[in-house]
């Protein structure tokens, strides 16, 4: 990551769909699948799978923070996936699978207190989104890697990951 770049990680369901959300952001420079949060060292897909690592899917945001602010990255993390429901998004169940901010600095934790907090009348039920302190990210395997590019065809791709898309589309377009 050079000087000009920033990271932010997010969890908030499969990181498939994060990922071709956060790729389409202007000033987003790159966007990786991985697993955080949890406590096993180098884990797997399958490992983390099983809920019992305590990692999540996530994905880690490198950005140019004059292009895009870390803000604004919140709040298209809070439009593209329910943080009000635990451990789960849609059909994807397990811990796996929760919605989760992992911080990098004390600043940006700052600012996702900030944003949760403006976010709760939003919602009828209460904000599960954890915040944690970033410990290590660890990619996820290589065909996680731009799936949804990779991948348009496939049924999971068209029902799930794009509408998510759609979502981050229009969060851009306004």
């Amino acid at each position: 990551m050079s000087q000009a770049s920033s990271m932010a990680v997010f969890g908030g369901g499969c990181f498939w769909c994060l990922e071709a959300a956060f790729e389409i952001v202007p000033g987003v420079l790159d966007v990786e699948s991985g697993y955080a949060g949890g406590t096993r060292e180098n884990p797997d897909y399958a490992q983390v799978s099983s809920g019992l690592t305590g990692h999540a899917e996530v994905v880690r945001i490198t950005y140019d923070p004059k292009l895009i602010p870390y803000a604004k990255l919140l709040e298209l993390f809070f439009r593209i996936h329910d943080p009000t429901t635990q451990d789960r998004q849609g059909a994807d169940v397990g811990s796996q699978y929760r919605s989760i901010i992992l911080y990098a600095d004390g600043s940006q934790k700052e600012e996702a207190e900030k944003i949760i907090t403006a976010r709760v009348s939003d919602y009828d039920s209460a904000i599960v989104t954890q915040l944690l302190p970033l410990k290590v990210f660890w990619k996820a395997e290589e065909y996680h890697q731009d799936y949804y590019r990779n991948n348009t065809q496939y049924s999971y791709c068209k029902i799930v990951i794009k509408p998510k898309l759609e979502k981050a589309r229009d969060f851009l377009d306004s």
